[in-house]
């Protein structure tokens, strides 16, 4: 019993937790942001996987690992102004609109990926971000080689925390979003455009769910292959409810689902073949059912989410 409680003490697995949340506080945000102005995004499993693909292949051609970056939110945003046009300009199924980009998006991504570079033995690979130490902060004890020996697009997704939680709170923009999700009538009355505020934030999220897949193919790996998002767009939705859409509670929420992942590869070790390794597999989502399910009875929907807005109507 000892072993396995002496494994939640080690740097090393709250290193790979922080490492393993990355995406997902890329996707959370994106998703949250979509919601918080009433559009439930669905896209986000394909533009993660686009984001991926896209970004990997831009630096596989040439491009800095930054470029990358930028062409996958670029890419995330063009799904999202595509999303937004059938679902909040033609006001169609949020729901029917985002699986069909989830599904556009990850089909158009393998063919692409399978146009680009020709089938080989052994995937071809980049050089991915580099872990980053802060200088001093690294240093110290336990905290140190934890949080500050990251790669910087894990330290950009901590940033974007605190800066979407005071953009949502503290700001006229973050006001204008959250009052579009809740009522677009009364926004509408105050001289704003809904319909321009709700296509913003779906580009907006988007970008960062195609950012999400790029840290996936330039840090955490060095290249890509079609499934590698599995499945961690719908955890990000269903972290968004967790979080009570609130940003520094969508980063807590990655963390648990990050540490019961990291901790179940490390469980594995020590259990051999004693225990099956699906069961060990299946622990982090079973866990993170259990804690939706609590936080959810007392999780406060936006009121406008998922109702098409129509201009004049009431």
């Amino acid at each position: 019993m000892s072993e396995y409680l002496d494994i939640l003490l080690t740097v090393g697995l709250w290193s790979s937790a922080l490492r393993i949340a990355t995406p997902l506080v890329f996707g959370t945000l994106g998703a949250l942001i979509c919601e918080r102005a009433g559009v439930l995004n669905l896209g986000i499993e394909g533009i993660m996987t686009f984001g991926a693909m896209i970004g990997w292949l831009t630096v596989f051609f040439g491009a800095d690992l930054w470029t990358g970056v930028m062409v996958a939110a670029l890419c995330g945003m063009a799904f999202g102004l595509l999303h937004s046009g059938l679902a909040v300009v033609l006001g169609l199924s949020q729901h029917v609109a985002g699986l069909g980009i989830t599904l556009f998006a990850s089909s158009i991504s393998y063919y692409i990926f399978r146009l680009a570079v020709p089938v080989q033995g052994t995937p071809p690979t980049v050089e991915p971000f580099q872990p980053w130490p802060v200088p001093g902060l690294s240093d110290i004890p336990f905290l140190g080689p934890t949080l500050f020996t990251q790669t910087p697009l894990t330290y950009l997704a901590i940033v974007l925390v605190l800066v979407v939680a005071w953009t949502m709170n503290r700001t006229p923009l973050g006001l204008a979003i959250r009052m579009t999700g809740e009522n677009p009538h009364a926004a509408e009355a105050q001289g704003l455009d809904p319909i321009l505020i709700r296509i913003g934030a779906v580009c907006a999220g988007s970008a960062m769910m195609a950012v999400g897949g790029a840290y996936l193919t330039l840090a955490a790996f060095s290249s890509f292959f079609p499934t590698m998002v599995q499945g961690r767009g719908w955890v990000c939705i269903a972290l968004v409810v967790f979080s009570m859409w609130r940003p520094m509670r969508a980063l807590l929420g990655a963390m648990l689902f990050a540490l019961f992942d990291a901790y179940q590869l490390r469980l594995q070790t020590v259990a051999g073949k004693a225990v099956p390794y699906q069961l060990f597999l299946m622990l982090p989502y079973i866990l993170s059912i259990v804690a939706l399910v609590a936080m959810s009875r007392r999780a406060r929907v936006p009121r406008a989410l998922m109702k098409p807005y129509r201009r004049g109507e009431r």
